[in-house]
């Protein structure tokens, strides 16, 4: 029985089953955690949905934002996208149990025996555990409930773009969710930027990755996240990115969560259904 973390997949199915062989992979015995995004840019975004909705209790995926432009595109309330790449999806039978199987994922899980906590982008820096819990329970809520529609159609904006508990209505689900789908850098006082996506170095001046703020209230989790495929290796902090780039032609990375070689990483080469971006230095 072994627990393996994976990184962002964005519908490159092959390079995942490259990486499970590597992983010598039981989906009869092991567990995967994936970091979010299982579709969209890659080429087989029906065949990797398939596949983790297959898993049953043997997956875990926290719901990530191209995940969630999948639903909103399904409902009619977004648009496509140039580089979308989720047809295939759109047009089969099994289109709408694919769709309710993954609008009922998580946006946060965590597993106190394994001492790890997984989620997709990031947390504001006023945001403790059991915050961080709470607000997901509330926007899973609603994902899975009869108003879900009627929150895809003010889920998009980057307002607000600081944590008060006296938010409330969908200015709150909002914020809860771009912090959990969208966010990278954020400032001391802990408010958003959302459309720096750069490597460190590159965002505007007062803003930290938003594992970097000092003293987040964070700070005492061990953080599995995806989201950044710009980031590089980050050493420290509690932290542990995970997405390494496949879809631009970086790498599909794991890291085992349990047992003897709990903490060893395991990553495979991609072709990258996309042009690669830079990468830059790690963050220390």
């Amino acid at each position: 029985m072994a627990v393996f973390a994976v990184g962002d997949i964005q519908g490159c199915f092959d390079d995942l089953q490259r990486l499970l062989e590597r992983l010598k992979f039981n989906a009869d015995e092991d567990t995967l955690w994936f970091t979010g995004d299982l579709v969209n840019r890659g080429p087989q975004s029906l065949e990797v949905l398939r596949f983790v909705k297959n898993l049953g209790p043997h997956a875990v995926s926290v719901l990530g934002n191209h995940d969630l432009h999948l639903l909103a595109l399904a409902a009619g309330v977004d648009k496509p996208k140039a580089a979308d790449n989720l047809d295939a999806v759109l047009s089969v039978s099994d289109r709408d149990e694919l769709l309710d199987w993954l609008r009922h994922r998580p946006l946060l899980h965590q597993d106190e025996a394994l001492g790890y906590t997984l989620i997709h982008a990031g947390l504001p820096p006023q945001w403790d555990a059991a915050t961080a819990q709470s607000c997901a329970h509330e926007l899973e809520y609603v994902l899975r409930g009869h108003d879900y529609l009627e929150f895809f159609q003010h889920m998009y904006g980057d307002q607000p773009n600081r944590w008060a508990p006296a938010l409330r209505g969908m200015p709150r689900l909002r914020f809860i969710v771009n912090c959990f789908t969208r966010l990278r850098y954020v400032s001391a006082a802990g408010d958003l930027d959302l459309e720096s996506k750069g490597a460190p170095g590159t965002q505007p001046q007062g803003y930290l990755p938003w594992f970097l703020v000092p003293d987040r209230a964070s700070a005492n989790l061990h953080i599995l996240f995806g989201h950044w495929s710009t980031l590089g290796e980050v050493r420290g902090h509690n932290v542990y990115p995970l997405d390494t780039g496949c879809v631009w032609g970086g790498k599909l990375s794991a890291l085992r969560l349990d047992g003897d070689d709990s903490g060893s990483w395991y990553c495979v080469d991609c072709p990258g259904a996309r042009r690669p971006e830079a990468r830059k230095p790690a963050v220390s």
